[in-house]
């Protein structure tokens, strides 16, 4: 299937001019994969349309991204037959897009170097199609400066191109993602017939690797933090050798890609049909399922009722650690109401069993002879394939595995157990801008009627101030709303009329599909449309016959795509970019994260009168969720999965959490799977901490918080890797700024993001809540922090030290500079005076000074970097000397569950503590109001006073060297304590007489 590059040139607006009379003639030359098309030139046009289309025939499609489009402005010189440039638009193809997500962008114009004088911008609307009535345009000839013809475009743009349902493939930028949309949604193209590179080799782990040095570490603000509760670093035996000092030190063998995780020997056997199966009873009828069997570990197949001739196709995977036996048995049986009867069995020596290492390609199943009880050959085959791999093998995450399921728990289902990745939906804002309505039908003509918008999309619910029709009601509201694709829902505008209190009658309303909206990536102007009202109940006929028009209403809405929808807690966001993937840049590196294991976790569960928990640990950055499979009656448990991310900032952060799974076992069937799954903990990482290439391998304490106080639930082992690809391009991205430019153009109010916080993070919920298996809605709402805005005595008392903390290198200066103007030391305060004084000689050397300085201590703080990632920290966090009754307020539910007296008391409280808030805010407006009061003549015997110390000042300062006056100044500051005072000196008494507007307040 051929995929095409589709380039609409539609316009250029405020051009160079180039042609000496104030204007240009322009065409625009686009380039890309070898082939170059041309538009007609516009004469004498500064602000020319072109609205001409062009198809690049893509030669390969894995290559895209690395595949750019560059369009070039010339200005066209018929008589000398030259031309000039005017600028250059470089769209890298990590921004190409499919059509449907394609809207026009216009870009600015660069210079093509140093010297070149460019302004203005090119608007294009660049887009990706695989639709087979469009063929790829014709390379035109070299362009004939004196010819304005345009240029043949055999393929036309069908008016009914946008209308028609398409399949689109680039849904996403990499190159592996470009891969998994092929796999999934559509057939290959002919050259991915190829393989794939290769991604594992399973390297034999040394029998017994040296236990790992744990070395305890602490930073400066945790160094009174519990040793229990601080990071330890670990020098664990890995794919790629032993990680030492953030070093890999290799193996003998060259390392695979798969190398931050410990390689794990599994058993795979692949059950995948039967044939030629004896009948069982006397009915000829045959329930046949397989079990396999290593040792005390069985597993199951499903069972087919009356079928001789099955096709099963399911893979177990064995540990090779906990295998006591050198016997594999693969039994066929019936399933029978009393005792399954025996039909035959396979069985392999696991000496004998074949290593299979990737990218090998996967062993071809064989057929085998069922043999009898005795030994002998029964009727019946069965066909498997046997071998040995790693949990890097392709059938490892859909198998069931043994270290996940205990032989006492057979009903585990697999579907809750198996690890699986996620990906999160693009978010979409949309805003609602209700105008106007007219044409009002009443039924009471006797009233103004005072109408509103109600506007709704799914659970979201959002209203206009009620205006009063006199004679069509005016609003020229911004609604703002959060969908996600693919658009399932509507966005539904009601009319309603507040007939009276909690009365509200609907006059008409509209439906609109979400997937019409018009989309944007900036703030260009939507032009608005007219849309009628249809009554939702049945009406009188006459009435609506007397009517000479409907009711309308007058709405622009749009999909803004140039906004990054916030999903998650603004501290520790994962993503930054805009929805829209015409504004996204290229990944600056390569994120892979080895989850290990777990150790010392707390028994979240009982089973068979002892404590016990069945873990799992959910990973999420940007929009990809990865969750491990669930290792069952564990509180040690070892998982070995490593996953990769793109990274596209460096200023993100890593959520990792660990969960108890509580949908298997007796207690999930009878909770009918409404159990929550529990939380054990969680670990934040924020790349910008990390060394780029250096392996990470830590010990996070999972530290939670309960109503009796902080908890320390276990430790989890990681292994984590920061690769960037340019380092030009990642340093650049700390002058880039945070959040997309749409944020800074049209800012949306903290209310409103709050608001549409809240309702991502329940459409992201809700959508992850609909995949199998699905990862629940409290697993989701923890790892976004989704309460992180509510109240809480803890955090605000946390928040003050923190602020405290970071004046207290202030509030130490001032301490120091009052011992020295005290003379508790002479000799420093000489020194200081001696300093003072050769930088008011030399007042040039004062800003070079301070930078000095700044650099020398930059330099000697390199020596006492951090050698981890910041982990939490119970002192910062004041979790530790927390009042139990503070914490019941902070896990209290919202609104409150709790008595009426114990809220009382809370919000007495909460009064004393906002009291103390509000005192401290109107003695800092006093303060300037007495600033504003020097001249305002409130009082005017001191606004006298000052008026005229400051013509004295003036005059002074003007006769006397400004050198002279800022020694004297210094000198007089730091003078001896023999002259000084113990009462305020007259400028802060003349300043606290000043009055301020306390005397006004009620």
């Amino acid at each position: 299937m051929a995929y095409k590059l589709g380039v609409e040139v539609v316009s250029a607006h405020d051009l160079m001019p180039k042609d000496g009379h104030g204007s240009a003639s322009a065409c625009v030359e686009l380039q890309f994969d070898g082939q170059k098309f041309r538009t007609s030139v516009k004469e004498k046009d500064l602000n020319p349309v072109w609205n001409e289309h062009f198809y690049f025939a893509i030669s390969d499609p894995f290559n895209l991204p690395n595949m750019p489009l560059e369009a070039s402005i010339y200005n066209v010189n018929k008589e000398l037959h030259m031309r000039s440039f005017l600028g250059k638009v470089r769209i890298a193809g990590t921004s190409f897009v499919p059509l449907s997500d394609a809207v026009v962008m216009h870009y600015p114009l660069e210079k093509r170097g140093l010297f070149s004088r460019v302004k203005g911008e090119l608007g294009l609307k660049v887009f990706l199609t695989n639709d087979p009535s469009i063929k790829a345009s014709n390379p035109l000839p070299a362009l004939d400066p004196l010819s304005n013809q345009p240029p043949a475009n055999p393929n036309p743009v069908p008016l009914v191109h946008e209308h028609k349902s398409e399949r689109h493939t680039f849904h996403t930028i990499p190159k592996e993602v470009h891969q998994q949309y092929y796999a999934q949604h559509q057939p290959p193209p002919p050259f991915s017939d190829l393989p794939p590179p290769p991604r594992y080799s399973a390297d034999p782990m040394k029998a017994e690797p040296v236990p790992p040095r744990i070395v305890r570490m602490y930073s400066s603000a945790s160094s009174q933090q519990p040793p229990e509760y601080s990071l330890k670093e670990t020098n664990p035996f890995l794919g790629g050798g032993q990680v030492v000092g953030g070093r890999v030190i290799r193996a003998d063998k060259p390392s695979s890609t798969y190398d931050l995780v410990e390689q794990m020997q599994y058993l795979f056997v692949r059950v995948v049909k039967a044939k030629d199966l004896p009948a069982m009873d006397v009915s000829g009828s045959l329930d046949p399922y397989v079990e396999v069997r290593v040792g005390n570990y069985r597993g199951t197949t499903k069972h087919f009722e009356k079928k001789q001739n099955p096709e099963w196709n399911e893979v177990f995977a064995f540990s090779r650690d906990r295998m006591q036996t050198s016997v594999l048995d693969v039994l066929v049986k019936d399933k029978d109401l009393v005792k399954d009867d025996f039909v035959g069995i396979v069985r392999f020596d696991l000496n004998d069993v074949p290593t299979r290492v990737p990218p090998d390609s996967p062993l071809a199943p064989e057929w085998y002879r069922l043999v009898d009880k005795k030994g002998e050959k029964a009727k019946g085959e069965l066909m498997l394939a046997v071998w040995m791999g790693t949990q890097a093998d392709e059938a490892f995450p859909d198998a069931w595995h043994s270290d996940a399921a205990s032989p006492a728990d057979a009903a585990v289902v697999g579907a809750h157990i198996r690890s699986k990745v996620y990906h999160a939906p693009r978010l979409w804002y949309v805003r609602v801008n209700i105008i106007e309505a007219q044409d009002l039908i009443m039924h009471d003509k006797t009233r103004f009627p005072d109408v509103y918008v109600k506007a709704q999309i799914g659970n979201q619910f959002m209203r206009t101030r009620t205006s009063q029709a006199r004679p069509n009601p005016f609003w020229n509201e911004d609604l703002m709303f959060v969908a996600a694709e693919p658009f399932e829902d509507h966005l539904m505008l009601s009319v309603e009329d507040r007939v009276g209190p909690n009365k509200d009658e609907i006059i008409g309303r509209v439906i609109i599909p979400l997937a019409s909206i018009e989309r944007r990536a900036d703030d260009r102007i939507i032009h608005g449309r007219w849309f009628n009202l249809e009554k939702p109940v049945v009406v009188d006929v006459d009435l609506i016959k007397k009517e000479k028009f409907a009711t309308r209403l007058h709405v622009r809405v749009c999909l803004d795509g140039g906004y990054h929808v916030l999903d998650e807690s603004t501290h520790y966001s994962s993503d930054l970019r805009p929805t829209a993937k015409q504004l996204w840049k290229p990944s600056i590196g390569l994120l892979e994260l080895g989850i290990l294991g777990a150790e010392g976790l707390h028994p979240m569960k009982t089973r068979e009168g002892k404590g016990t928990s069945d873990t799992y640990c959910v990973a999420k950055y940007g929009h990809k969720w990865v969750r491990t499979r669930t290792i069952i009656d564990s509180l040690g448990p070892k998982f070995n999965e490593q996953y990769t991310w793109e990274v596209y900032d460096p200023s993100t952060v890593l959520t990792v959490g660990v969960f108890d799974n509580c949908q298997i076992g007796d207690k999930a069937k009878e909770g009918n799977g409404n159990n929550r799954d529990a939380k054990v903990g969680k670990v934040r990482i924020r790349l910008s901490t990390l060394e780029t290439g250096r392996v990470y391998t830590h010990r996070y304490p999972l530290l939670v918080l309960h109503p009796s106080g902080v908890k320390k639930m276990g430790e989890l082992h990681l292994a984590i890797r920061f690769s960037s690809t340019s380092l030009i391009n990642t340093l650049y991205q700390y002058s880039r700024p945070l959040l997309p430019k749409m944020h800074y153009i049209r800012p949306l109010t903290v209310m409103q993001l709050d608001l549409l916080r809240h309702q991502a993070v329940q459409i992201v919920a809700a959508r992850l809540g609909r995949t199998e298996p699905p990862l629940r809605r409290e697993v989701v709402e923890y790892m976004s922090d989704v309460d992180s805005h509510l109240w809480s005595m803890r955090r605000s008392k946390a928040n003050f030290f923190r602020l405290m903390s970071v004046f207290s290198g202030l509030f130490a200066v001032g301490r120091w500079f009052a011992d020295v103007c005290a003379w508790r030391n002479p000799i420093t305060t000489v020194l200081v005076h001696v300093l003072f004084l050769m930088l008011v000689c030399f007042p040039e050397l004062v800003l070079p000074t301070v930078f000095l300085y700044m650099f020398l201590i930059g330099i000697w703080n390199y020596r006492y970097r951090p050698r981890y990632p910041p982990h939490m920290n119970t002192k910062i966090s004041h979790a530790e000397a927390v009042h139990p009754d503070e914490l019941d307020e902070e896990f209290d539910t919202f609104p409150t569950s709790k008595s009426a007296e114990l809220v009382r008391m809370r919000y007495d409280r909460l009064r004393s503590v906002a009291g103390r808030i509000q005192t401290v805010v109107g003695d800092i407006a006093t303060q300037g109001e007495r600033i504003q009061a020097l001249l305002s003549w409130r009082d005017p015997r001191a606004t006298a006073i000052f008026v005229l110390f400051c013509l004295v000042a003036a005059v002074g300062l003007y006769v006397t060297p400004l050198q002279v006056l800022v020694a004297i100044s210094g000198i007089f500051v730091m003078r001896h304590p023999r002259f000084r005072h113990r009462l305020p000196s007259p400028p802060i008494n003349f300043f606290r007489r000043l009055p301020s507007r306390t005397d006004s307040m009620l």
